[in-house]
Formats: structure tokens, sequence, C-alpha cells
């Protein structure tokens, strides 16, 4: 999946680019205060998929002795990066050029070479979007869009999925606003059609800071995860029940898992060790994305109360 990450940020990477310098030419011969906003959105996601390249490369170093658990979450850290970048950036300059060009509306020159360069940007765009919908198709697993992409632990995916949505919802609306501007007669449209983009991608940008917050602090592995690990644990012969499951996403494709477990009392220590040695390589075999596997064996009335102590640390005063 870490290949497929990679198709997705360079497909994304590629179209960006190109759709920007023909935004920024198109937006300087007409004066289109909507085609400027486009471009600058477009420089922005360009940017954006070099962060999460950077991203990618960082997280993909092994672990040492300042960092053991590795640095799979510095993606995470990216990608909080980038949707900073694009409420402040994208949304930001776009929400202030279409201000400036509602207060002093100016007819937008040569309109036809917007339509044509829009038209394209729509074309390409659309190419990179489908390129990041196969490659979340993947993870979706029979999900609801909205689902799938708020459990999705791969940044690199869903960013740039709502990093495509974004931008084609902001061409339609450039594209509507010069239209309205041309045969309406109407140039402070424009400058309207500008303000909604900023507004859009404000919205996504509040959105994608929400999902890769939540990765940053730290999110649970998918609940079927969660519920597959519970049975293979009680189908053990030796396993009397489960004081504590607990998981953490350390990057998109590294979970930790810290299993707390009581066995029957008639066991000797040969038998738990084994045990517990046939419940790991269950559970790897199962869930490769489970890179770091601790079983505890405890008796269910101690964790209780421990678990108890820590609750009540917690919320002490």
């Amino acid at each position: 999946m870490a290949s497929g990450s990679k198709k997705v940020i360079f497909a994304a990477l590629a179209g960006n680019s190109l759709i920007a310098l023909t935004k920024f030419a198109a937006s300087f011969y007409t004066g289109s205060s909507a085609m400027l906003s486009e471009a600058i959105h477009s420089v922005v996601d360009s940017g954006n998929q070099v962060l999460l390249l950077h991203g990618l490369r960082r997280a993909g170093r092994p672990a040492d002795r300042t960092h053991p658990f590795g640095y799979g979450r510095e993606l995470y850290f990216w990608a909080f990066v980038v949707a900073l970048l694009i409420f402040s950036v994208g949304a930001g300059v776009s929400i202030y050029e279409g201000i400036h060009k509602v207060i002093h509306p100016q007819p937008v020159g040569t309109p036809w070479v917007n339509f044509i360069v829009l038209g394209l940007s729509i074309l390409f765009e659309g190419g990179s979007f489908l390129v990041a919908l196969k490659e979340f198709g993947q993870v979706r697993a029979g999900r609801s869009f909205w689902t799938a992409a708020r459990a999705c632990k791969d940044p690199a995916i869903f960013v740039v999925l709502f990093e495509d949505m974004a931008a084609m919802g902001g061409l339609v609306i450039a594209l509507l606003g010069l239209l309205a501007a041309e045969y309406l007669h109407l140039p402070r449209m424009d400058g309207i059609a500008s303000i909604a983009i900023g507004l859009l991608l404000a919205g996504a940008a509040i959105f994608l800071s929400r999902e890769t917050k939540g990765l940053i602090i730290g999110e649970s592995a998918d609940p079927k995860v969660l519920t597959g690990i519970e049975e293979l644990a009680l189908a053990s012969d030796a396993v009397q029940s489960i004081n504590e499951l607990r998981t953490m996403h350390l990057g998109p494709h590294d979970i930790l898992l810290a299993l707390s477990l009581d066995v029957h009392d008639n066991l000797t220590g040969g038998e738990i060790e084994k045990a517990v040695n046939d419940l790991e390589d269950a559970i790897r075999a199962k869930y490769p994305d489970i890179k770091r596997l601790y079983i505890e064996i405890q008796d269910a009335a101690d964790a209780a109360e421990d678990a108890w102590e820590e609750y009540a640390a917690r919320n002490k005063g």
C-alpha cells in the first residue's frame, strides 16, 4: 500500500503542476479573480504533495534508540501541515482575492481562454481523482464513503482524495462564476466564485485537520480488527477471559497491540508460554499490520483493580 500511496501522490503532483502553470497564464491574460484563485489552489496542492512525499520518506526510517517505535507517525504530522496550508494559503488567498474583486469588479477579458483552461483542468484533475479514488476503494471495504474516509489511516490517500474533490468542486464553481460574469454581465460573480472556492477549501481543510489530529494523538485500529483479535484470543484453550485490549496506529500500516489475558489457573508455565506464542503467530498471520505485539498474563481481579486505579488517577480532582 505504500507504493499505492506514492502513486496517488505522484499522479496528483504531476497534474497539479501542469494545471497551475496554465491557470496562472490564463489569469494574467484575462484578469480573472476566480482563475487566479484556482491557480493558487493548484500551487498549494502541488506543494502539499511534495510535503506528503517528504512525510512518507521520513516515516519510513527504521526505529532507533530515541524512537524505539519508529517514525511512522511523522507522516501524520506532515499531513496536518498540509491541512493548515490548504486553510491558510489556499482558502485565505482565495477569499481575500474574491472580496477585492467584489468591491472593485472588473470585466474578465478574453473569457474563452479561461473556459478552455478550466475544461482541460477538469480533465487532468479528474484523472488524478480517479487514481486516488481507486486506491481509496481498496481500503473502503464495502463501507459508506464518509465512514471509510474517517476510518482511513493513510493520509497519503485521503488527503489527496479530498484535495482532488475540493479541486474539482472549485473548478466547477470557477466555471459557473465566469459564465455568469460573461453572459449575465455580472462581473462581481467572478469575485463571488473566488470567495466560494475559498470557503470550499476551508471546509476541506477543517475536515483534514480534524482527521489528521486524531491520528497524531493516537487512534485505535479498525473495530473489525479489534473484534477479530478478541475472537482469536478467546479461541485459545488457554485463555479464560480478556482483561484489556488496546491498539494504536503508529503509522498507516503499523499497529501497536497490548493485550492482557486471564488464563486458566491449572496451566503450567510451559503451557502458558506455548499458548502465548501460538496466539501471537495467529494474530500476526491474520493482521500483518500489527508490527508490535505485547501480551500480558494477569488475573482478572488484579486487572480490574489496576483499571480502577488508572481511572481514578485520570479523574482525580
